[in-house]
C-alpha cells in the first residue's frame, strides 16, 4: 500500500504569540517507518512517515511540551508505535489507544499500556475504516474502560455524530468527541444537527469536545472564518470541557495541510479571553487526561 495523501507542513513556524505554559496538544499521531511498524491488513489508508523527532520539531516551534499520542486505525490493535513514541517523547506525553485493542488484549496487556501512559481508547463507528467493534465487543470494552479509569474518545463519521450517538450517548464515563463532531459549516451552529446533538451531550457533564479539524470542516477555506461560530457555540456550551488538538500529521489530507501555527492561531480566534485559552489548552486537558498538577 502506498500513501496518496499529503504529508505535514515541513517548516513549522512560531505562532504570532506563544500559548500558555503547560499547553497540551490533545491529539496527534505517530506513523512509521513502515519497515518497523507494518500497516495492519485491511487498513483503510496509509500516511507518509511522521516520527517522534518530527513531532518534537513541530511542538518546539509552537511552544508545546505535552500532548496525547492517538493510535490510528492504520495499526489497529498493534500499539508498538505508541509505546515506543511514549518512551522517546518523555514524561510530558500520554496516549490514547485504538479500541480494536479490546478484541485481542488480555488484562496484562491493558495494564502494560496503562503503565506506559495510555489513558483512553478511541472508537470509530465509520465502517469505511474497517475498525468498528461489534456491539458485544463494544460493551465489553466499555467495562474495561471503567475498570482502568480511562476515557472514551469518539471519532466522528464524515457526516457527523448524529447517526452513531446511540452507541455512547447513554454512558456515564468521560467521553471526548473529536473534531467538533464534524459539523456542516454551511449550516452554521444553529441549524447543524451535529452541533445541536453535541450541545445536548455537553449538558450531561461527562462529555467533552475537541476543537480540531477546523481546516477540513471549513468550506470557505483559509482563514476558515466559517468554523469560528461553530467552535464558539461549543465553548459557550461547556467552556470547562473543551480541549484543542493539532491532529498532526493531518491524516488523509487530499491537499497540503496548513502550517500547524495556523491552526493554533485559529484557536486564538475562537476564544474571547486569555482565561478561556488557559482553560482549553491547559486546565481542561490536564483534568481529562490525568496530568494533575504536573507543570
Amino acid at each position: 500500500m502506498s500513501s496518496d495523501y499529503f504529508p505535514f507542513h515541513p517548516e513549522p513556524r512560531r505562532p504570532a504569540r506563544m500559548p500558555p505554559a503547560g499547553t497540551i496538544d490533545s491529539q496527534f499521531h505517530i506513523l512509521g517507518p513502515r519497515d518497523k511498524y507494518p500497516v495492519r491488513p485491511g487498513a483503510a489508508y496509509e500516511m507518509p512517515t511522521a516520527t517522534p523527532d518530527a513531532l518534537k520539531r513541530m511542538h518546539e516551534a509552537l511552544g508545546i511540551r505535552r500532548g496525547i499520542i492517538v493510535q490510528t486505525t492504520t495499526y489497529g490493535e498493534d500499539h508498538r508505535v505508541v509505546v515506543d513514541a511514549l518512551a522517546a517523547l518523555g514524561p510530558g506525553y500520554k496516549a490514547c489507544a485504538n479500541a480494536l485493542l479490546f478484541e485481542a488484549a488480555d488484562d496484562a496487556e491493558l495494564e502494560r499500556l496503562h503503565a506506559a501512559g495510555v489513558r483512553g481508547a478511541r472508537f470509530s463507528f465509520r465502517q469505511a475504516l474497517g475498525a468498528v467493534l461489534s456491539k458485544p465487543a463494544f460493551d465489553r470494552a466499555v467495562g474495561k474502560i471503567r475498570e482502568l479509569g480511562w476515557y472514551m474518545k469518539v471519532q466522528p463519521e464524515q457526516t457527523g455524530i448524529v447517526d452513531s450517538a446511540s452507541w455512547f450517548e447513554h454512558l456515564d464515563i468521560p467521553i471526548l468527541i473529536d473534531h467538533m463532531g464534524r459539523p456542516d459549516a454551511a449550516l452554521g451552529p444553529d441549524r447543524d444537527p451535529n452541533i445541536r446533538k453535541l450541545r445536548s451531550l455537553l449538558e450531561r457533564g461527562n462529555f467533552w469536545v475537541m476543537l480540531s479539524l477546523g481546516e477540513k470542516i471549513s468550506q470557505a477555506g483559509a482563514p476558515y472564518d466559517d468554523v469560528v461560530p461553530l467552535a464558539r457555540a461549543l465553548i459557550d456550551a461547556a467552556p470547562q470541557r473543551c480541549v484543542w488538538g493539532s491532529d498532526w500529521p493531518h491524516p488523509v489530507s487530499k491537499k497540503a495541510p496548513p502550517n500547524d501555527a495556523d491552526l493554533l492561531e485559529l484557536l486564538y480566534r475562537y476564544v474571547r479571553s486569555d482565561a478561556e485559552l488557559q482553560r482549553i489548552l491547559v486546565d481542561n486537558p490536564s483534568a481529562l487526561f490525568g496530568y494533575g498538577d504536573e507543570a
